[in-house]
């Protein structure tokens, strides 16, 4: 059936990977005539920018219990083809929101990190009732089959109705070198992009480029947390803290890939890498250390490298490596293709499609 309504559901539209795919899918969904609500509990503004006008934006308050009731009430009015939530207690509340409205046969999961990076009590909470929820819910979405894998495996999710689709990425802005010999020629500077957590192992990255026999090279992290005192004084220690910039978090830094000659990935897990697929976009190799998602981004050799997670020697010749012979931008830009933003509606429209027919009735019914 033609869908005509959608309503996603996110804490907010702050920074973080998750909040930019319902941006970008809410948006996706709109320019294709769907009429699309975006429900939020908080007001946030770094994602904002990827929100087409044309999508409505509710916001149901912070506090869980109220929320919870809105957003059943705003199902039961509303009734959309489809619901979708993102992300820890969103989950469970979407769960019980639309039972309350009726909605549960369209109302559908989605999981894009691993529990333990989940920072909040009652996310983590959501994540351990996963085993009911995702038998509740039409569908679950996962990142990546690494993520999926978790969720059956570790969280004892439905393996029945557990689905992957990979993260809408915007790749439009991206200007890629032309070719090898202009990577080659640009300053020895490795970009890496990524909230300043322990979970994105910033300090190993740090470490491995303290490393390098590369006096020129800069390394360049960008994103807000708060390991942004410990890392800065480990690069102090290290004696590299002049060749270390930490600009803070940037909305659209598609300049500093720009510029940039290799991408770096030093976490712990991942459970997609949207960050691997716009250095990808930009034709820039990436390093990677083998953390979950990246793996099913870098496809082959020409594409990047994944090393052990935690392995500082490893990281530290893979960038090395790079740096010395950054290689064609070519083969990068066409895989990071396969992960734009109209592949990924497309494929999130047909499990839409699928479920609301399984649902049953009308458009806004059922």
């Amino acid at each position: 059936m033609a869908l005509s309504k959608l309503v996603f559901y996110i804490h907010s539209l702050g920074r973080g990977g998750a909040e930019r795919v319902i941006a970008l899918l809410a948006s996706g969904f709109a320019r294709r005539g769907v009429e699309c609500i975006v429900a939020v509990e908080v007001e946030a503004r770094e994602n904002r920018a990827f929100l087409d006008p044309r999508v409505r934006l509710v916001n149901l308050g912070a506090h869980h219990g109220r929320a919870t009731l809105k957003f059943a009430k705003l199902l039961a009015e509303e009734r959309p083809d489809i619901s979708l939530s993102a992300l820890g207690v969103r989950n469970l509340k979407h769960v019980v929101a639309a039972a309350i409205a009726g909605r549960l046969p369209r109302a559908i999961l989605s999981y894009h990190g691993h529990v333990e990076a989940e920072p909040r009590f009652l996310d983590r909470v959501s994540n351990r009732l996963t085993p009911l929820t995702t038998r509740l819910a039409a569908r679950t979405i996962c990142v990546s089959d690494w993520m999926r894998r978790h969720v059956v495996q570790d969280l004892h999710g439905s393996s029945r109705r557990a689905v992957t689709i990979y993260n809408p990425v915007s790749i439009e802005a991206a200007h890629p070198a032309a070719h090898a010999a202009e990577l080659s020629r640009r300053d020895p500077v490795i970009l890496a992009v990524g909230r300043l957590e322990p979970v994105k192992d910033f300090a190993l990255l740090i470490a491995a480029f303290a490393s390098l026999e590369q006096p020129r090279a800069k390394l360049v992290i960008i994103g807000e947390g708060p390991q942004r005192a410990a890392l800065e004084a480990q690069a102090r220690k290290l004696g590299v803290a002049e060749r270390v910039e930490m600009p803070g978090y940037v909305d659209e830094p598609w300049d500093r890939f720009a510029s940039a000659r290799v991408c770096a990935i030093s976490s712990l897990s991942e459970s997609f890498s949207n960050v691997a697929v716009e250095a990808l976009a930009h034709g820039l190799p990436v390093v990677s250390t083998d953390c979950g998602g990246p793996a099913e981004i870098i496809s082959r050799p020409q594409e990047g490298v994944l090393v052990p997670v935690g392995d500082e020697a490893a990281l530290a010749a893979a960038l090395q490596a790079a740096l010395e012979d950054p290689g064609d931008p070519a083969p990068r830009v066409a895989r990071a293709e396969v992960f734009s933003i109209d592949r990924a509606v497309e494929a999130y429209e047909r499990l839409f499609e699928e479920v609301a027919s399984e649902a049953g009735g009308q458009a806004h019914g059922g």
